[in-house]
């Protein structure tokens, strides 16, 4: 397929109405090609959640479109979005997301065994992927037993199991640790170049923004191009949104 993987333009999602009602995107256009990894930055409240999901097709836009892969997500009915998320869009969340009595490897094959794929190709599958991820000596552990990096490691796993062309990460370093965090994020650095994804990782954090091939940042839902963005938290006392 040519052209860009992502493709998103005038793309409007607001929510409440009247004076009271949040524009969390006005009229986001960009696009983004495929094996890129790009950081979306911004504030919290500023829209970046609601971005990724509209993006992925978990949230539709008030007006405007959404590309992926050459789907037009926001003309996709409940099936089709059903297929985009199983096959073509992965997440990646802050909350890992892990089932708790399954392995490692069970997790990871989980998305295999909803596209029933052959055990033989599951095994292959999921062995590579806890390999590239460095878990491959921990596939028959529990979430319980493994640390919170380790986790995090399985989900990103687990998202690339059915070999998506886009991966949505949205702030995937939020639970760890500083030493852990990095760690992750040079994962998915290298995650993008193994497995040729294009990935959209929502964060704050300064070193994702470095290994980033490009920063795009939102404000107030406008999202604008800024490779020298300096993010950071809000300060203390201000509020934070949820958008």
């Amino acid at each position: 397929m040519s052209g860009p993987t992502v493709s998103v333009r005038g793309v409007a999602r607001s929510f409440g109405s009247g004076a009271g009602a949040v524009h969390a995107l006005r009229d986001v256009s960009f696009d983004i090609a495929a094996g890129t990894l790009v950081a979306l930055v911004g504030r919290s409240g500023s829209g970046k959640t609601t971005l990724l999901t509209v993006v992925g097709g978990l949230d539709r836009p008030d007006r405007g479109t959404v590309r992926v892969a050459g789907a037009d997500v926001t003309s996709l009915d409940d099936d089709g979005l059903s297929d985009l998320r199983r096959g073509t869009v992965s997440y990646v969340f802050q909350t890992f997301g892990l089932i708790p009595v399954l392995s490692a490897a069970e997790n990871v094959g989980v998305p295999l065994r909803l596209a029933r794929t052959a055990v033989p190709e599951r095994q292959r599958r999921v062995a590579v992927l806890l390999d590239l991820v460095g878990l491959g000596g921990h596939a028959d552990q529990r979430p319980g037993e493994l640390s919170g990096g380790q986790q995090q490691r399985v989900a990103i796993a687990r998202a690339l199991a059915a070999s998506p062309r886009v991966l949505i990460a949205d702030e995937p370093t939020g639970q760890l640790d500083a030493e852990t965090g990095l760690a992750i994020m040079a994962l998915l650095r290298g995650v993008v170049e193994a497995e040729g994804v294009t990935a959209l990782v929502a964060t704050h954090d300064p070193v994702m923004i470095a290994l980033a091939d490009r920063v795009l940042r939102i404000s107030d839902g406008v999202v604008v191009e800024d490779p020298t963005v300096d993010e950071r938290d809000p300060a203390p006392g201000e509020p934070a949104g949820t958008c």
